[in-house]
């Protein structure tokens, strides 16, 4: 038996060891923080209402996601050949993964829902490939 009660993992028991993998994406996808990326620019008038919100959800969340500012302007080696052209823009990424990547209301219950769902699981990865790097990018800037 493993430590979790099931059979012993061998290549007879395969339904054994596909539980284990798929356990050990949920424990991961729940022990690893979130990276919570506000992109905005400071010359926007929204995005300066914003960021006080902004931070006070970051305070909210505590150590299950990490809230960080990102002036794009300031930072443009961050955003690559992306082109952030309405605000405020959200990313939020669990690891390399991107799980939101949009335009957003600057509402904080817009935010907290977004990030609820994204700790819940409930966010699919987004397909883009011109966002591969952002998360990392975002990580060594801040």
């Amino acid at each position: 038996m493993d430590r979790r009660g099931r059979g012993r993992l061998t290549p007879d028991n395969p339904a054994a060891a596909h539980a284990d993998r798929r356990l050990g994406t949920l424990e991961a996808m729940h022990t690893t923080p979130l990276l919570v990326a506000g992109l905005c620019a400071q010359w926007c008038g929204t995005c300066r209402e914003y960021r006080p919100l902004f931070e006070r959800e970051a305070q909210a969340f505590g150590e299950r996601a990490r809230f960080v500012w990102v002036d794009v302007e300031d930072h443009a080696e961050v955003m690559g050949p992306i082109d952030v052209e309405d605000f405020p823009t959200l990313m939020i990424a669990r690891g390399d993964q991107i799980l939101f990547f949009g335009t957003v209301t600057p509402h904080a219950q817009t935010l907290a829902r977004l990030v609820q769902s994204a700790l819940a699981g409930d966010l699919k990865p987004v397909p883009d490939v011109s966002l591969t790097g952002l998360p990392q990018r975002v990580r060594d800037a801040v």
